[in-house]
């Protein structure tokens, strides 16, 4: 059965049209190769329309893997003993860090779990401090991807050099994000997105796919993240690990989030969207760049003991995730890497715009 004609649909996109929530699921239905290979056309033609055939890359540190929670589908989740523990220090960060600006990432991503050295112990000022201590050190844009926290926190943090909060819901289907992650309050974590607004830093809003969701939760979830006033969006496909209880499940098809992404890519024109390495590593780059993407993440430095999210060891240490070995790949399919300054000019009229509102 050949699915219904999207080319409406895609016509209404590609001309500047807001989709509805129904359009926005016809389109991640598409199922036969010809309707999928309009989706991603149409996605390619958007993203030029707005970044051409450039790109941003984005650095990883994972400073903390400890964490409090317990989400059901995370390699790091507290009760799982096999998972691979560590904090950095000071300098190990700091030497990270420049060693990544010097190699030509963008933006540096300071990531951690709910380390409870940090959140049981309200010991926030070790957070601001480390943004500090890095933004002092490098001169390109900080993005924190520190879990849920207090709503006091965001101007400390915004003061401190941090450019970016990422906090992804997963799913905005309130009873799968339970199952998802227990013992968490949905609506606290949707605020991380709402409070960095309100504070002029600017947000980055995710699902996963495959993790027991519909085809109609991602259309909401798209929605949902259109009225958030993000400025980056992710779609990032399930992959089991073990030791956990969705270790059984099966993986996400890599086709559903590549969909996911050019979907994002309609609905979310202006926005960053990430071809992240954390999935297929750079195995799967082409694919999502071709989907729409604009922005390559989790670029780690081999040998310098980090560990990745969705696949904690794929491609690290070998330098497959160096941006020596990215704009190799990147040559092949004529990308370009944006120069710095155009990613800070960037996302400083974001800001610029958000202050603005603030102050009509």
């Amino acid at each position: 059965m050949r699915d219904a004609d999207i080319t409406p649909i895609l016509q209404k996109s590609v001309e500047g049209q807001d989709l509805t929530v129904t359009e926005i699921e016809a389109l991640l239905s598409a199922e036969d190769q010809s309707s999928i290979a309009q989706l991603f056309e149409a996605a390619r033609i958007v993203k030029n329309q707005y970044f051409g055939n450039k790109v941003f890359l984005y650095g990883f540190v994972y400073f903390s893997t400890h964490c409090r929670n317990n989400c059901s589908f995370c390699f790091y989740r507290n009760s799982n003993k096999d998972s691979v523990r560590y904090r950095k220090t000071d300098e190990e960060v700091l030497e990270l860090a420049t060693s990544l600006e010097d190699s030509g990432v963008h933006v540096i991503d300071l990531t951690m779990g709910e380390d409870p050295l940090i959140h049981n112990n309200n010991h926030y000022d070790r957070l601001t401090e480390l943004v500090k201590m890095v933004d002092d050190a490098v001169d390109i844009p900080l993005m924190v991807s520190p879990g849920a926290i207090p709503e006091h926190l965001f101007p400390a943090l915004k003061d401190n050099g941090a450019d970016w909060i990422a906090c992804y819901q997963e799913t905005h289907n309130e009873e799968l994000f339970r199952r998802l992650r227990p013992d968490q309050d949905y609506n606290f974590r949707l605020n991380q997105k709402k409070w960095a607004d309100k504070y002029g830093i600017l947000a980055e809003e995710g699902i996963m796919v495959g993790v027991g969701e519909s085809v109609k939760d991602r259309a909401d979830s798209i929605d949902v993240m259109r009225k958030l006033s993000v400025n980056q969006v992710r779609a990032m496909s399930f992959v089991p690990q073990d030791n956990t209880p969705m270790a059984v499940n099966s993986p996400s098809p890599f086709i559903e989030e590549l969909k996911a992404i050019a979907v994002m890519r309609l609905v979310h024109p202006h926005n960053l969207i990430p071809a992240s390495l954390d999935v297929e590593g750079v195995a799967g780059l082409k694919t999502r760049l071709a989907a729409g993407a604009n922005v390559i993440t989790s670029i780690i430095p081999p040998c310098k003991g980090l560990a990745g999210v969705a696949q904690h060891e794929l491609d690290i240490d070998d330098g497959g995730r160096s941006v020596e070995q990215i704009e190799a790949i990147l040559d092949e399919i004529d990308i370009k890497t944006a120069d710095k300054h155009e990613y800070i000019d960037l996302i400083e009229s974001w800001k610029s715009s958000k202050k603005s509102g603030a102050l009509s």
